[in-house]
């Protein structure tokens, strides 16, 4: 994928977040910095600060749990283990993840019934597990990411919907909004 397709990409999804309900009225939303390979989190996460939303980023501890720390701006943001920016901000806790009214989730793929492909650590998995029911937890992918199916085990914690740059924001089966 070439940088204008993923520059629109990265729009496109963004855009689609910024106007869904759950993301309009967050107070706090957890999210990530992404890693060249994904949708680019940076206007996103750049587009919340702004309007004043707390943007918590995971930190990767040695165990590969995700501690929390509050994004502060592009300028807040550090290298740190496995290629992965990180926020400079005092660590929260891995616990911070369950005060979110939303959790943005990378994902290598996600299939029709929420099935997330990371990247093998089992941090996201460990951090959605802390995450209420009625908790918004989205998935960003590239369209060709949005498979038919893929293999869970028994640990691995489902999406409740996933954003792509073409088909937007979609809820998956079994899902609703918070009341």
């Amino acid at each position: 994928m070439g940088t204008e397709d993923r520059a629109a990409a990265a729009r496109s999804i963004r855009d689609a977040l910024l106007t869904l309900p759950e993301v309009e009225m967050a107070a706090s939303i957890a999210a990530y910095a992404s890693l060249r390979s994904e949708p680019d989190t940076g206007g996103l996460l750049f587009a919340l600060w702004k309007r004043g939303t707390y943007v918590l980023l995971p930190r990767v501890l040695p165990d590969r749990d995700l501690d929390w720390a509050t994004y502060e701006g592009p300028d807040s943001l550090v290298p740190g283990p496995y290629g992965l920016l990180q926020p400079t901000a005092e660590a929260r806790g891995v616990r911070a993840v369950e005060a979110a009214d939303v959790v943005i989730v990378p994902s290598l793929a996600v299939d029709r019934t929420g099935v997330r492909l990371g990247r093998g650590g089992g941090s996201y998995d460990r951090a959605l597990a802390r995450v209420g029911p009625q908790i918004l937890t989205v998935g960003l992918v590239y369209d060709a990411e949005l498979v038919e199916a893929l293999p869970s085990a028994p640990h691995d914690q489902r999406l409740r919907a996933v954003v792509t740059p073409s088909g937007g924001f979609h809820r998956f089966p079994g899902t609703r909004p918070a009341t």
